[in-house]
């Protein structure tokens, strides 16, 4: 009778997509040790994989899609000025101090991170990633869940996107009928709007009605009492309090906006990091900025093209330029800024360096932070966080996340991938301050 499986895969399904279709639990849980190309040894424990292998397995999308996830990212050094932070001189001296000449500094996007499988044609995916129906691709969370609960609009988006490639030329450039990208999809609100209404708007609403509330009693109390002094230093403390709420949901509010459909996103990839047998973390930023600018001119509408400077970090003059180029992207209420290497990767001395640092402005931390954080007292004590096991975990959830690429474009069975994968979302799972 027929074998429940075949001796020889059918027509157009290689080995690696035959595995595909035979994950096991037992491949990826318990105590996980991988070897990967940056890192000789590198350790997943039982229960990180426990918490993992719940989020993937109940609200992952299609395994055979989850091919990558993306790292997280550590902060500057905590700043030396006062009134701030973070602040760029001390993402700068990370780098300079290790010897780099070169930096390139890109706008940080307030928006949701997303990682974006794109096929060249619906039929890629049944030929490439072994699935039984016809796709343009997938787009899924930096945890691996669907980024649409539409379909419909995500299959759009993708197809609009496989004609920018197209357009831009792109497949035939790189010979290749898929890609692999991390992107940022802007308004945050797209994705976060129960984030934001529940957690953001809950906190500005409840810190303005203390103040509606308390308000009227300090009026009254000072009526009473006259001229008081420590009255005096309430009522002043309850108006800096105001400003500083004021802001705060003027800050959560600059990242929102309504979306009806496609048209009223953004896209804004920042790294093109996989086609057909090529891991393009071996490429550098000037490699990746030039592909995606190429996709952006190609359709402005939809895609955002990453602002950035490229910095000399021996020039004095240069570097307070770039200081002041961030003043005015966060004073304008942009997120941020990401330092770089020229490099994707580099290796120093006995390890690889931070492959991204970013520096979020002020008027950002206090969404993270507190409203009334800019007070001297708070900020004084909030410039005692460590980041150590911050940027162990970035270095590591990179190594895991280049492996990944690297085993999937060499052909390698998806359970393979899938360990590394896995490894990543596992590692989150760390006790890591969130705030960094």
């Amino acid at each position: 009778y027929e074998p429940i499986r075949p001796l020889h895969a059918p027509e157009k399904r290689s080995l690696q997509q035959e595995s595909d279709e035979v994950l096991d639990w037992s491949d990826v849980a318990g105590k996980q040790i991988h070897q990967t190309l940056i890192r000789k040894s590198l350790s997943i424990q039982a229960e990180q994989a426990a918490a993992a292998l719940e989020v993937i397995s109940r609200f992952g999308v299609d395994p055979r899609w989850l091919i990558y996830l993306p790292p997280t990212m550590s902060p500057a050094e905590t700043a030396c000025q006062p009134d701030y932070l973070e602040h760029p001189d001390q993402a700068l001296a990370y780098y300079r101090q290790r010897g780099l000449s070169e930096v390139v500094c890109q706008q940080k996007h307030m928006g949701s991170r997303a990682v974006i499988v794109l096929c060249q044609s619906p039929e890629v995916a049944q030929s490439r990633f072994g699935l039984s129906q016809p796709s343009w691709g997938s787009i899924y969370t930096r945890t691996g869940r669907t980024f649409f609960a539409d379909s419909a609009q995500e299959q759009a988006l993708l197809e609009r996107l496989a004609t920018a490639m197209d357009k831009a030329n792109l497949w035939d450039s790189l010979q290749t009928h898929w890609v692999l990208l991390d992107t940022e999809i802007l308004p945050w609100s797209a994705k976060a709007g129960d984030l934001i209404q529940q957690q953001y708007g809950a906190t500005g609403a409840a810190a303005k009605g203390s103040l509606a509330a308390l308000n009227p009693l300090i009026a009254q109390a000072a009526s009473r009492l006259g001229d008081s002094e420590s009255l005096n230093q309430l009522q002043q403390r309850q108006a800096d309090l105001a400003v500083s709420i004021d802001k705060y949901n003027q800050t959560y509010t600059g990242y929102c906006w309504p979306v009806e459909s496609i048209s009223d996103l953004k896209i804004a990839p920042f790294h093109l990091l996989a086609s057909e047998a090529h891991n393009h973390s071996s490429q550098d930023h000037r490699w990746h900025l030039d592909q995606l600018a190429r996709l952006a001119t190609a359709d402005p509408e939809l895609i955002k093209a990453t602002e950035h400077r490229w910095l000399d970090l021996n020039d004095p003059v240069a570097c307070q330029e770039l200081t002041e180029w961030w003043l005015s992207l966060t004073a304008a209420g942009h997120e941020g800024m990401v330092v770089k290497p020229t490099d994707y990767l580099v290796f120093k001395g006995k390890d690889y360096l931070q492959p991204a640092l970013k520096c979020r402005g002020r008027e950002y931390l206090r969404m993270i932070y507190g409203p009334d954080y800019t007070r001297p007292e708070q900020i004084a004590r909030l410039k005692h966080r460590q980041l150590g096991r911050k940027r162990s975990l970035a270095m590591r959830e990179l190594a895991l996340g280049i492996e990944a690429i690297e085993r999937f474009v060499r052909h390698k069975p998806l359970r393979d991938v899938h360990a590394c994968v896995v490894g990543v979302l596992a590692l989150e799972s760390e006790a890591v301050d969130p705030r960094l």
